[in-house]
């Protein structure tokens, strides 16, 4: 049995950093793209060699091998059914989240590349019923003007949002390298019409950006532990009740955070903030959420109980349909110690 037997949800999971390796070697073979490795063994060592980067921007620039690869409607279907038959026995409940606007390199529109992930998505459930899946489609913050490729990101949100499928609406990318607020028009309406948004916040970046997200209308923020180092934003994060998707491995690698022992998670957790645990990218990080729980509880001052009430805050929190949160909540009750 599983030292984490209670129902597991993942709210902050990218698909293109949660690839199996596997499926990676396999769709980069049949497509002749070069990988940095003679074979798959040596291309998982590669994986876990440059796992702890220097920063930011040398975390992201490890997208580029599934970027390249995902630029087809095979390749985003086979990965989105891999990726989530790879977590089926593990999780309960994930959200998955990609931006479209990446995958339209050799002629996908955006669109295509939805329908791709889709029908992954849909037919892994059919497959795998223990999981329930959430797809959240990302904006992408870039160097260039994106701008058109962000209001179609937005535009086809509102087209394909369901609660059930399409379930939520976000932000990525290097933080502050462009100001939060020169995006904020994404948002507008999104908020207005009362759709799921989570917004990548307060990582790499400065504290005040949750503040700024909060406004926009995010309900949850993508990482979000910086506003514990502004004590009036991280009071308006807790105030508003607004969820942090904690990815503890993912800060030390990218070194947002000094070491897990200096986490602010469980600081945040006790002042009252609505913390969840989630890997981030799994595959690129070599982790699991057994292994972040792991951290938690050994290096992060969490309790076992801890780790409950996180599961507890991400099915209040999720994007998933009201009605179905309840049954979830239940079950995880029947493991507290």
């Amino acid at each position: 049995m599983s030292k984490y037997p209670f129902p597991k949800v993942d709210l902050h999971f990218h698909l293109d950093g949660s690839m199996v390796p596997e499926t990676t070697w396999k769709l980069a073979a049949e497509r002749n793209i070069s990988l940095p490795a003679d074979n798959i063994e040596q291309f998982k060592e590669f994986l876990i060699r440059t796992a702890d980067c220097g920063d930011v921007g040398e975390y992201l620039a490890r997208f580029d091998i599934s970027t390249a690869i995902l630029q087809d409607y095979a390749a985003l279907y086979e990965t989105t059914y891999t990726t989530i038959k790879n977590v089926a026995d593990d999780l309960c409940y994930c959200e998955i989240r990609f931006a479209p606007q990446l995958h339209t390199q050799k002629g996908l529109t955006q669109k295509d590349a939805i329908e791709a992930v889709l029908a992954g998505k849909k037919q892994a459930e059919a497959d795998f019923p223990q999981i329930k899946i959430g797809i959240i489609f990302c904006c992408m913050i870039e160097p260039y003007d994106n701008r058109r490729e962000n209001l179609e990101t937005v535009n086809l949100f509102e087209q394909y949002f369901d609660h059930r499928h399409v379930v939520g609406l976000d932000l990525a990318g290097f933080e502050d390298s462009v100001p939060m607020e020169h995006y904020a028009e994404l948002f507008i309406t999104p908020k207005e019409k009362g759709l799921p948004l989570t917004i990548h916040a307060g990582d790499n970046g400065k504290p005040e950006n949750c503040s700024t997200v909060i406004d926009y209308g995010a309900k949850r923020i993508g990482h979000g532990h910086h506003c514990f180092y502004n004590k009036e934003v991280m009071q308006k994060v807790i105030d508003t009740k607004t969820a942090l998707e904690i990815c503890l491995t993912s800060n030390i690698q990218c070194k947002t955070e000094p070491s897990y022992q200096l986490h602010p998670a469980k600081k945040l957790l006790d002042a009252g903030a609505v913390i969840t645990l989630n890997t981030d990218n799994m595959i690129l990080a070599d982790i699991t959420i057994n292994d972040e729980y792991d951290h938690a509880l050994n290096e992060c001052g969490f309790e076992y109980n801890d780790l409950i009430k996180c599961n507890i805050n991400s099915i209040k929190h999720s994007f998933m349909p009201e009605k179905d949160k309840q049954a979830y909540i239940d079950e995880l009750n029947k493991y507290l110690k």
